[in-house]
């Protein structure tokens, strides 16, 4: 996809206005007539996770390939660069690069991950979500260096920090208004200058734990953009590049490097863009597509590091502006030469782990799934593998808190578990969060009430096998004011154990601390009482994985509509 960038000044501005946002980008026209324009490659990525090794299963394929793994991506990166003009590449990321991570990374508090990008050349990134996991003190040690606080250095010695500049334009210090880091970059390149924006998405509270993002607070992606936009352009910065965590989903058919029937947030926010802004690498959905939206390139390079985006820029060497714009999703497929440094880094990492991440933890009979079932047209139902962990958490609390019923968020379901015998390294790939469980009060009529809301945040959560409910297809939505007042889910169809609840009385609920504080969504939780915090869930997954092996997948029966009930 090649776009020309033309800037363009809204209808009805004053001549004042025009002069404001500077002046009209030359065209390809105009440019023939003046110096060669410089060629600038951007090679981006996004929601790595800090899969260093292969992804298995489905996510560790796309385009019908088999892609992904450090070793891999560092080789295809060099290879881009080799392509291009080495001096003329700059390789950025939009999120996500770590949390959520599997054991090889997570173990070490992801410096090995850190270890990995930077070896592999990456310049600049944007948080994500993930990137506050651990708080904003660890997201700074992750960039500056030094041995984790409580587990110190993981091979003895100081860990040098990021080799690249995370970018933060709209996570502020609730007690400065200042950015926690840098919000821009100039990347200087022949001479012209290109301005790198980073943020994450707004609604970063709402998915993060309250102690990851404490004392911090998040502002409108589009309108920080245009404000750091107009401050680029004052320093004489034409050609500017957000690196965004924040995307959208292709409709069905579309391929790695097509947009068709574009949504999610990145639309609005891409139109709502000053035109100063050429380009936007996206990520979070965890999706492949390359667009134009109201003019400006908008790419995402899926996840787990199967893809790569490369982006050519045409830049006016007098005027600094952007002549045109085009992007290519490539695989980063596994037929290459490994790079023997990332080998040699994940085999150190591998040994430092020892025997922990191959201990058998139990087995199970067939495939167990994360994929959901669809609910109302849409694939947001039950989960095979999200009802078995329930079930793991319920068991964890019943005899212990007198839980009667316990959910699953679906966001914590990282990956599948195979056929066969299952790894604590597996296990922890499905729950690599260690969250604690929390068992609270909730009366008939909040918990009525937490179902209600699933509809409103558009999350079903995976419930133990103690729970049984009916939903009406037909039924109306409660809004955010008031979740309560929905009637998706039938009254007088909830039963713990066989037993209806009764609105008017008190039961024992299990979730995880995440849901607790009210994330994705579901404020409904935190009216929950007589909370008491038990393990963490990896550890609850873990026993009940020992204890009922060999397990199967669990029946979607859980949640039925008034059709399947009727």
């Amino acid at each position: 996809m090649t776009i020309p960038v033309m800037r363009r000044a809204a209808v009805g501005l004053t001549v004042l206005a025009v002069a404001a946002f500077g002046a009209v980008t030359s065209t390809p026209q105009q440019a023939e007539a003046g110096p060669k324009p410089v060629d600038v490659t951007l090679l981006a990525l996004n929601d790595l996770h800090g899969n260093l090794e292969p992804p298995s299963g489905s996510s560790g394929t796309i385009d019908g390939q088999s892609a992904g793994g450090v070793e891999y991506l560092a080789t295809h990166l060099a290879e881009l660069r080799a392509a291009a003009k080495k001096k003329n590449t700059v390789t950025v990321a939009a999120g996500d690069l770590i949390g959520a991570s599997p054991l090889l990374s997570a173990a070490f508090h992801d410096e090995p991950t850190i270890e990995a990008l930077s070896m592999a050349g990456l310049d600049y990134a944007s948080v994500g979500n993930h990137e506050f996991d651990e708080g904003a003190a660890e997201l700074l040690r992750i960039q500056n260096g030094g041995c984790h606080p409580v587990d110190g250095c993981a091979d003895g010695t100081p860990f040098r920090g990021a080799g690249f500049q995370y970018l933060s334009a709209n996570a502020f210090k609730t007690s400065t208004g200042r950015p926690l880091l840098p919000p821009y970059a100039i990347h200087k390149v022949q001479g012209v200058k290109v301005g790198f924006i980073g943020m994450t998405l707004e609604g970063t509270p709402q998915i993060v734990s309250q102690e990851g993002v404490a004392g911090l607070s998040f502002a409108d992606e589009a309108e920080t953009a245009n404000r750091y936009a107009r401050e680029l352009r004052r320093k004489g910065v034409e050609a500017i590049v957000v690196l965004l965590h924040e995307g959208g989903t292709q409709a069905a058919g579309g391929g790695i490097n097509d947009c068709v029937g574009m949504t999610g947030p990145i639309v609005d926010i891409a139109d709502r863009m000053d035109p100063s802004i050429d380009v936007v690498v996206s990520g979070h959905t965890h999706q492949a597509y390359n667009c134009e939206i109201d003019g400006k390139l908008v790419t995402s390079a899926s996840s787990f590091g199967r893809l790569v985006t490369d982006i050519d820029l045409k830049i006016d060497r007098r005027s600094g502006d952007v002549l045109s714009a085009k992007a290519e999703n490539v695989v980063v497929t596994r037929d290459v030469a490994k790079d023997p440094k990332q080998t040699e880094l994940i085999d150190r990492y591998n040994t430092v782990l020892g025997p922990v991440a191959d201990r058998q933890v139990g087995e199970t009979t067939a495939p167990i799934t994360r994929s959901q079932e669809t609910l109302f047209g849409t694939t947001t139902g039950e989960s095979a593998l999200g009802n078995l962990i329930a079930d793991a958490q319920l068991a964890a609390t019943d005899d212990e808190q007198d839980a009667v019923a316990a959910f699953m968020n679906p966001g914590g379901v990282r990956a599948d578990l195979d056929a066969g015998p299952v790894t604590y390294e597996e296990a922890f790939t499905v729950q690599p969060f260690a969250n604690n469980l929390v068992t609270l009060d909730l009366t008939g009529a909040q918990l009525y009430c937490v179902l209600e809301q699933q509809f409103a945040v558009n999350r079903v959560l995976y419930p133990s096998s103690s729970v049984r409910y009916v939903v009406d297809p037909n039924g109306t939505t409660g809004g955010a004011a008031d979740p309560c007042a929905g009637t998706r889910v039938v009254r007088g169809s909830l039963t713990l154990g066989g037993v209806a609840v009764d609105p008017a009385a008190t039961y024992r609920v299990t979730v995880n601390n995440f849901l607790a504080g009210g994330g994705d969504g579901f404020s409904a939780l935190t009216a929950g009482t007589n909370l008491v915090t038990g393990l963490i869930d990896l550890d609850a997954f873990v026993a009940y994985l020992t204890a009922e092996s060999p397990v199967s997948a669990p029946a979607l029966d859980r949640i039925r509509t008034t059709a399947e009930a009727a």
